[in-house]
């Protein structure tokens, strides 16, 4: 896997182009037919191969996965007032969308077995507002939430379900890909997913009048007329052909992506689960995670996690905390939470290890080193 880049700065996750080119060759031929923009035979093929790839009828390219979540929730018919249910234990941008409809979220608390949306808590939010209007489920880091349970409760009470699996191609639960199991699957193509397009998302969904009002509107809802007209509130939010090539090109390698950060995990549990109190992400036997981000928790008063990204910081390796849960956040902190504090736990304790491809042997081996320091102090 090479040698040690010594004092070369270890990226978090950065974009990995393929080796091959497959990018350049679905760029150069948006430029050779002067398809640069807006839409062309790119975003068309996307749509289809990640489709098919996921196991969905069809696709929506947007150009993010904000923007994916946000039509998601409008095709769902969220509007003002309505309440949906949303983990607190993730990025801003699942809940963000919520507030742009005017909804209420409701943030549910994680489990530690799944590190995801807890069924029990969810049970106990739905008895409190038996009318919400959707429920958001998150694959964490690329874990697979607990799909069966989750949609267990969900298929009682009747409601729309919108997987978040921004941080999860290419991962599975029981041998069925994370986002195909709800009404809506959203996935992002950010700089610092698996696979990227520069910027971008995608929703999935099994409804195709849906996906293709989803368009519509993502189109600035322009009517068929010659002149410009709307009958409905449009949104800027197509995928550019070009940034559709580089993801055409992305998807070609997504399992040899899905296989060197599953690789960077193991080295990882492998080298440091002997350390006192270290504990990684779960992997359930149903689940068959990406692995996106290499996470694990420290507990105990010998190391805590900003010492560990300290030590990482001083020797030019990025590493995170663990998202902090939307509940605690200033702007979310007056909407409702459910749980047992589970989320927060796993905010103090957390922290995301560097999870780049590209990184080598010699580069793991400075990040396990650096870490194991900490320990011999």
């Amino acid at each position: 896997m090479g040698t040690t880049r010594a004092k070369e700065r270890i990226f978090l996750s950065s974009p990995h182009m393929s080796d091959e080119g497959y990018e350049m060759q679905y760029v150069q031929e948006a430029f050779d037919t002067n398809w640069i923009a807006p839409l062309g035979e790119n975003v068309n093929q996307f749509e289809k191969e990640l489709a098919t790839k996921v196991g969905s009828k069809d696709a929506a390219a947007l150009s993010s996965g904000t923007g994916a979540i946000h039509l998601a929730l409008k095709a769902a018919g969220v509007e003002e007032g309505d309440v949906v249910f949303c983990p607190s234990l993730t990025f801003s941008a699942t809940a963000n969308p919520i507030i742009y409809q005017n909804a209420v979220p409701v943030f549910i608390d994680s489990d530690y077995k799944t590190w995801n949306m807890c069924p029990k808590a969810l049970e106990v939010a739905f008895q409190k507002y038996p009318e919400v209007k959707a429920v958001i489920v998150v694959h964490l880091y690329g874990l697979s939430a607990d799909m069966d349970e989750i949609m267990k409760v969900c298929s009682k009470y009747h409601v729309t379900v919108i997987e978040d699996a921004a941080e999860s191609l290419g991962g599975y639960y029981k041998g069925q890909h994370t986002g195909s199991f709800g009404d809506y699957g959203i996935f992002s193509f950010n700089g610092n997913k698996i696979i990227t397009t520069s910027g971008g998302g995608m929703l999935v969904s099994n409804n195709e009048e849906r996906v293709a009002k989803v368009r519509f509107w993502a189109t600035q809802s322009r009517d068929q007329a010659r002149h410009y007209q709307h009958s409905e509130l449009g949104f800027n939010y197509r995928m550019s052909n070009v940034a559709a090539g580089i993801g055409r090109g992305q998807l070609k390698v997504l399992e040899e992506r899905v296989e060197k950060k599953k690789y960077i995990f193991e080295y990882y549990k492998d080298e440091l689960s002997d350390l006192e109190g270290v504990e990684f992400m779960p992997v359930n036997e149903w689940d068959e995670p990406n692995y996106w981000l290499s996470s694990m928790t420290v507990s105990g008063n010998q190391v805590r996690p900003i010492d560990i990204m300290d030590a990482l910081e001083t020797e030019g390796i990025e590493s995170r905390p663990v998202w902090k849960p939307m509940h605690l956040q200033p702007y979310f902190e007056g909407y409702e939470f459910v749980g047992d504090g589970i989320s927060e736990r796993l905010f103090e304790n957390g922290v995301c290890l560097p999870s780049d491809t590209k990184m080598t042997d010699g580069d793991l081996e400075r990040v396990v080193k650096t870490i194991k320091g900490l320990w011999l102090k």
